[in-house]
């Protein structure tokens, strides 16, 4: 398990628009700022690496971040990305799991484990929520299989157009923001950086998409996008 989406203390409803239980806000907002700091992490910097002993766990605030484990010849096999609203650094052996380095300027909430911890066992609904969130993440560890399993590069990346769109909404035209690097992309789909390009410039001419910076991607046809990642 590398992440989660933990219920924000702090307000009514989340980024996503879910709502968040009055009485479980009332009861954690003290204590979660009696056992939590807010830190600021610069781009390119590690947050914590694979192997090392894990003593706290973060909540990302804004900014985003690439979690990532080394294969044994040396190569990155990117795992994710994490942006608002997600948990990472959990550990059931008490050692982190894999590497977790910031994309952009990250802001988060560091919170000590055993506060952490005691948090969940203190407060049932916390703890059914974190279930929940546990079960969610095993959905997106299948869909990710299911991404690297796919034999064509056209999907691959399309998909990942998709589900970084999603993240902004579902409109037929969106920019989406794409913060890490075509070798960032390319370590978490299993691709060389110039297949990543090729792909990328392919649905450019398409018409699927469009590259207003090496950062954006503007999405001018949602269902060509769809097809392709369906393999269609």
């Amino acid at each position: 398990m590398y992440a989660h989406e933990l219920p924000d203390a702090h307000s009514h409803t989340n980024r996503s628009g879910r709502g968040v239980n009055r009485e479980l806000e009332q009861q954690a907002a003290k204590y979660v700022a009696a056992i939590s700091t807010v830190q600021t992490l610069a781009s390119g910097r590690t947050l914590f690496s694979e192997g090392h002993r894990a003593e706290h766990v973060f909540e990302v605030i804004h900014g985003t971040l690439r979690v990532y484990k080394l294969l044994s010849d040396g190569r990155r096999q990117i795992t994710g990305f994490l942006s608002s609203d997600r948990l990472l650094g959990l550990a059931n052996r008490g050692l982190y799991l894999y590497t977790a380095e910031a994309v952009t300027e990250v802001a988060l909430r560091r919170y000590s484990r055993t506060g952490f911890t005691r948090l969940a066992d203190e407060m049932p609904s916390f703890a059914r929520r974190l279930i929940a969130l546990t079960a969610n993440e095993l959905c997106a560890a299948q869909d990710q299989m299911l991404l690297l399993g796919r034999k064509a590069a056209i999907e691959k990346v399309a998909s990942f157009l998709l589900q970084r769109a999603n993240e902004y909404g579902t409109d037929c035209r969106r920019s989406v923001q794409i913060p890490m690097t075509r070798s960032d992309i390319a370590d978490y789909l299993g691709l060389t950086i110039e297949t990543v390009s090729r792909m990328f410039t392919r649905l450019r001419h398409e018409g699927a998409i469009d590259l207003p910076s090496s950062s954006c991607v503007e999405i001018l046809d949602r269902d060509q996008l769809e097809k392709l990642a369906a393999g269609e």
